[in-house]
Order: C-alpha cells, then sequence, then structure tokens
C-alpha cells in the first residue's frame, strides 16, 4: 500500500524556500497490549476516576488539569489555557544552521520521517540533498507541531531526505551521572579485543537480520489460545549472562576459540530469523 503524506511543509532557509511533503519513516511495533477483563463472565472493564477525597466516581466533564508547586498543592488549567499555552503548529521547517553529520549524537535522536518533494520542489529538493551529500553536512532548525516546539536535523539519504525530531539539551542526561571511573587498557587485552571484533564484523548493519523475538513468541502464544489450545507455562528462554569476569585474558581468548589467530577466518553469515505472522481471530459459531 503507498504511503500517505501526514503534511505539506516548507523547507526554509536564507531566501529558499523547498516545498516537502512529510511521511512517517517508520512503523509502530508496540509491545502487545492486553485489555483487562473481569475473570467471572470475560467482559470488558471500565475505567473511572474517583475522587481521593470524597470516594466518589468523577464524571470527565467536572476534570481539570492541574500542576502540583508543591506537596498536594495544585494549581489549576482549564483545557482552553492549555490550548492557548501550545506551540501552534507550524508549515514551515526553519533552517537554523548546517553541521557535520557526524557530529550529531546519536543519542539526541528521536522520531524519525522521510520528506519528499513537494508540488514544484523537485529540482530544489535535488539540489538541497545533493549539496548535503557533497558537504557531508546536515540541516539543523525548528519545527513545531502537536503543540511542540521540535529540534530538528534534516539529512540526505540516498537521493531523498530524512528529517528526525531531536531531544534538546535539556532532556539528555549527563554521561557523567553514571560515574564512570577511566580504568587502564593493557596493550595484550586491546590487541585481543580488537581480534574479537574483527572476527564478529561486518562491512554494513543490516536490521533485517534482527526481530523481536519476544514480540514473536507472545504472538505465537495468542494464536494457540484463539485455536483453543493450551500454551507451555515453562518460563520464557533467557539469553545467557556472563558471570563476573575474573580473568579477562582468559575470557577473550576463549571468546576467539581458545586460541590467537593472526589471521581470522571468513565470519559465518548471522542466521536470519524467521518472521511469524501476527495471530488472527477466528469467526465464534
Amino acid at each position: 500500500m503507498a504511503a500517505r503524506s501526514m503534511a505539506s511543509l516548507n523547507i526554509s532557509f536564507g531566501l529558499v524556500s523547498i516545498p516537502v511533503d512529510l511521511y512517517t519513516a517508520t512503523v509502530s511495533s508496540e509491545k502487545i497490549s492486553f485489555n483487562l477483563l473481569h475473570a467471572k463472565d470475560g467482559s470488558r472493564l471500565k475505567q473511572q476516576y474517583v475522587c481521593v477525597k470524597e470516594g466518589t466516581v468523577v464524571e470527565r466533564s467536572e476534570i481539570v488539569k492541574g500542576y502540583e508547586f508543591a506537596k498536594d498543592q495544585y494549581v489549576q488549567f482549564t483545557a482552553e489555557e492549555i490550548k492557548a499555552l501550545d506551540e501552534a503548529g507550524s508549515d514551515t521547517i526553519d533552517i537554523v544552521e548546517f553541521v557535520p553529520l557526524t557530529s550529531v549524537d546519536p543519542l539526541y535522536f528521536d522520531r524519525s520521517y522521510f520528506l519528499a518533494p513537494g508540488k514544484g520542489g523537485a529540482r530544489p529538493y535535488a539540489l538541497l540533498s545533493a549539496a548535503l551529500r557533497e558537504t557531508r553536512r546536515c540541516a539543523i532548525g525548528h519545527w513545531a507541531a502537536h503543540g511542540r516546539d521540535h529540534m530538528i536535523v534534516v539529512r540526505p539519504l540516498d537521493k531523498a531526505l530524512v528529517m528526525h525530531q531531536l531531544h534538546f539539551a535539556a532532556e539528555v542526561r549527563s554521561i557523567d551521572d553514571i560515574g564512570v571511573v577511566p580504568t587502564e587498557v593493557k596493550d595484550n587485552e586491546l590487541k585481543l579485543a580488537r581480534q574479537l571484533i574483527d572476527q564478529q564484523a561486518t562491512d554494513k548493519f543490516d536490521p533485517t537480520l534482527y526481530v523481536d523475538e519476544v514480540k514473536a513468541r507472545v504472538e505465537a502464544a495468542i494464536q494457540k489460545k484463539v485455536e483453543g489450545k493450551q500454551i507451555s507455562l515453562s518460563a520464557s528462554p533467557v539469553r545467557a549472562a556472563s558471570s563476573n569476569v575474573i580473568d579477562l585474558m582468559s575470557a577473550l581468548k576463549a571468546s576467539l576459540g581458545g586460541k590467537q589467530q593472526d589471521k581470522l577466518g571468513p565470519r559465518k553469515a548471522p542466521k536470519r530469523a524467521e518472521r511469524k505472522a501476527p495471530a488472527r481471530k477466528t469467526s465464534r459459531g
């Protein structure tokens, strides 16, 4: 099925304006959710909001939002007030600067979108894409949507452009918060570690080699339930976790097959995980 555009925007920098169409670049694959049912008759349960002070059910028409500025003290906001505070949506991607793509740490990347040339924008779109590839730079700017101001990066991908929403600096914790203490690395340990990396190295990342094994296992169990079959209650398979490494050199050598090799043989291709179709509901008689 052909992708549908989410919005028509304009990339703006200097006196240049490039019309583009926005498409989501990813497919939602969230964790499988389960509904809450009454065990007695299998019917769905309805969520209600209860006033802690009065112990009574509160209707949605009586609900307002509040911000807790001190312990158990709130200021209230109406839906109209919150809407007025939200950032107005914009149809413009405002480019502020161009930086080397390698200078943007992947830690800041959030959501991803494809940008296609809009009506009359094919030539300037192609020019921007080519210029970014030639200079090995990406565009940094702002885009307002869904009540928020987003910092974005626009980068070339093949002959097209991709836009990523970025986390703001205040949303990313400092690596210093985890307290990593610098530790000396010995030359012979580094040599073995590099050999281990070379042994499992490939020239290109292939995402099709990896699938969500947990989701596939849950889907298989759902399908069995739909078909009226029982599922195994045995513990889920757990990837082997290594114990505390006492002898780092021995562990590295064992990982390399028990011996050092001057020239390592070709690496075996990883086994592709089998994709399973999602469970289908069967008709009830």
